[in-house]
């Protein structure tokens, strides 16, 4: 296999849809579409797994990266609820995309509807190394939202600015 592309297969309803394709030039992401038979109605704050439709075979340490389009979220709360889900270069089933409704209405979903989009990504594969201390850093152990701390200078007492 060239490792330059992507082979992909069409199944079930994915094969009266496009491929997936990029809609301009500089886009990073491919549209993704709803190969389904019927309308799923997804409730608010509901979760449904959609099918694509598409079988992809990837170049070894490739990924496809499934993550939400940004018009279905800000116009619609619709997003990706494992974003971004990530498509292993050996998995060889159909592509599925895990949506979920963060608003408070019913959202229609019709077959060949744009759903999500995929990402291709090199995966860096490195050694694991056991040892026994890891060097310092101004960051230390410090997460979830440390970096603000660090950067703007925060009371670790009252979590409010100083």
């Amino acid at each position: 296999m060239n490792n330059n592309e992507i082979k992909i297969m069409r199944t079930g309803f994915g094969k009266e849809l496009p491929l997936p394709h990029y809609q301009t030039e500089f886009a990073a992401g491919l549209d993704l579409y709803a190969a389904i038979e019927e309308t799923i109605i997804l409730a608010p704050h509901g979760r449904t797994l959609i099918r694509t439709g598409i079988k992809v075979q990837l170049p070894p340490d490739y990924e496809m990266q499934i993550r939400p389009r940004s018009g279905l979220a800000l116009k619609h709360g619709i997003t990706v609820l494992n974003s971004p889900g990530t498509i292993d270069a050996d998995y060889r089933g159909e592509v599925g995309v895990i949506l979920i409704n963060h608003s408070e209405v019913p959202f229609c979903i019709n077959k060949g509807d744009r759903i999500a989009q995929a990402v291709i990504s090199a995966v860096a594969k490195l050694p694991m190394v056991e040892v026994d201390a890891l060097d310092e850093s101004e960051r230390g152990e410090g997460g979830f939202g440390s970096t603000t701390k660090i950067k703007e200078g925060f009371n670790e007492d009252s979590e409010s600015r100083i």
